[in-house]
C-alpha cells in the first residue's frame, strides 16, 4: 500500500488541537504511562479509568473522590469528550440512529436496535468503506480514513448516554450486546477496533463481555484467526453467495480470498463451538442469490462448522440495484437451511422509515449539505 494511501487511511491520535489529551481511547496502560508522566501515582489513573467508563462521567469537577486542585489540574491536561451529534432519529419500531460528528468533522453512523427489554448497537470502524460491496449501502461512499480507537468507544459511549445507562448497570441493560457491523470492514482497521473492543470489555469499565460483541467482517481472511486468537468474540460472515462467480460479483473482496479460503479459516476460528457459532449474513437478493438450490449449495458449503445462518431481507436504498427476495421464497430457503440443523432466522427489517440501511443516513445529510451550499 503506498504512503499516500496510508496516510488518507490512518486515524488521528488522541492530541486535541487545544494541546490537551483526550482520554477515551486510551488502553490502561498508556492512561497510566500519562499520568505517570505528571508524576502521579497508577491508582489516579485507576479512578479517572472508573469515572470515565464505569460512570460515564466527561466533567472532572464531578469526579469527586479526586482532590479539587487535582481536579483542576486534569481538566487542563487532559479532556473526555464525545462525538458530536449531526443528526438523530428514531424509528416508530424504537430503533435509534445517529450520525456524528469527529473532531475533524467526518462522519459515521451507530445505530440502536431495541429487543425484548435489551439492545445491540452496531458500531462502526471507519470513514466510508473500501469494500463497494454492491448490496451496501456504504460501500457507495468512498473510503476517507480508519477511525481511532476512542471513535469507536465513542460511539458506544454516546448510545449510553442516549439510553441513559451510566453508571454501567450490571443487567438488564438497553445496550446489551456490540455488533461490529457498522460503515467500514473492521479487519482492515484492526489494531484500533482491538483497541477499543479491549477497553469495552473491561470489567472495571463499561463491562460489556466478550460473548456479547460479534465482530463481521466480509472476509479478510489473513486477520480472521487473529482476531479469534485475541480478542475471542462472536463471528460474523458476509458470506451472501455460495459461488465465487457471484461472490466476485456483489462483494468484490472474495477475488483475493474466495469461498473456499474464507471457510477454512472459519472452521479454524479460536474458539468456535455450538456455544459460540459463527453467524453467517446472508442478503437475500431477488434472483441473485435465493433460489432452491443455492439454499441446498450453502448448507453443503458450511458443513461441519458450528453455524448459524442470519437471512437478510434486502433494505433497498434509491437506486439500489437489487430487489428484496419475496417472503415466500425466503420461507422456502429458510426451511432449506433449517432442516439440515442449523437455525436461519430471518431477521425483522428494523428502522426502515428512518433511512436504515447503513450509510444512507451519512448520504442524506452529504445531498442536504450539497443542497444548501448550491442554493446559498
Amino acid at each position: 500500500m503506498s504512503a499516500e494511501k496510508h496516510a488518507l487511511m490512518a486515524a488521528p491520535d488522541n492530541s486535541r488541537a487545544d494541546g490537551r489529551t483526550e482520554i477515551v481511547g486510551l488502553s490502561r496502560e498508556e492512561l497510566a504511562a500519562a499520568f505517570a508522566g505528571i508524576g502521579l501515582p497508577a491508582f489516579r489513573s485507576r479512578q479517572v479509568w472508573h469515572w470515565v467508563y464505569h460512570r460515564g462521567e466527561t466533567d472532572f469537577e464531578k469526579m469527586t473522590t479526586l482532590a479539587k486542585d487535582l481536579r483542576k489540574a486534569l481538566a487542563e491536561k487532559f479532556a473526555v469528550t464525545r462525538p458530536g451529534i449531526a443528526r438523530g432519529q428514531k424509528s416508530l419500531d424504537g430503533t435509534q440512529k445517529w450520525l456524528l460528528k469527529m473532531p475533524d468533522g467526518q462522519e459515521v453512523e451507530c445505530v440502536h436496535i431495541p429487543e425484548d427489554g435489551r439492545g445491540a448497537l452496531c458500531v462502526s470502524s471507519q470513514v466510508g468503506c473500501t469494500l463497494t460491496c454492491r448490496f451496501c449501502h456504504t460501500g457507495t461512499q468512498r473510503l476517507v480514513r480508519n477511525l481511532a480507537a476512542g471513535e469507536i468507544v465513542g460511539q458506544v459511549m454516546h448510545a449510553r448516554d442516549q439510553l441513559g445507562e451510566w453508571p454501567s448497570p450490571p443487567e438488564g441493560r438497553l445496550l446489551s450486546n456490540i455488533v461490529m457491523m457498522g460503515m467500514g470492514e473492521p479487519l482492515y482497521n484492526y489494531d484500533n477496533v482491538a483497541k477499543a473492543l479491549k477497553i469495552v470489555m473491561d470489567n472495571e469499565g463499561i463491562a460489556i463481555s466478550r460473548r456479547r460483541i460479534t465482530l463481521s467482517t466480509a472476509g479478510v481472511v489473513p486477520m480472521i484467526r487473529r482476531c479469534g486468537a485475541e480478542l475471542g468474540v462472536k463471528l460474523a460472515i458476509s458470506l451472501h453467495a455460495v459461488t465465487d462467480e457471484i461472490r466476485d460479483r456483489i462483494v468484490p473482496i472474495n477475488r483475493k480470498y474466495p469461498i473456499a479460503e474464507l471457510l477454512q479459516a472459519c472452521r479454524e476460528y479460536p474458539g468456535a463451538t455450538n456455544a459460540r457459532r459463527i453467524t453467517f449474513e446472508y442478503t437475500m437478493l431477488k434472483g441473485v442469490n435465493d433460489s432452491v438450490a443455492d439454499a441446498h449449495a450453502l448448507v453443503k458449503l458450511i458443513a461441519g462448522i458450528p453455524a448459524k445462518v442470519n437471512l437478510i431481507p434486502f433494505n433497498a436504498w434509491p437506486g439500489a440495484p437489487f430487489e428484496c427476495s419475496s417472503n415466500n421464497q425466503i420461507a422456502k430457503f429458510a426451511a432449506i437451511v433449517n432442516d439440515a440443523g442449523y437455525a436461519s432466522p430471518v431477521r425483522t427489517p428494523r428502522g426502515r422509515d428512518i433511512l436504515a440501511a447503513c450509510g444512507q443516513l451519512k448520504s442524506d445529510s452529504v445531498k442536504q449539505r450539497i443542497s444548501e451550499r448550491a442554493v446559498a
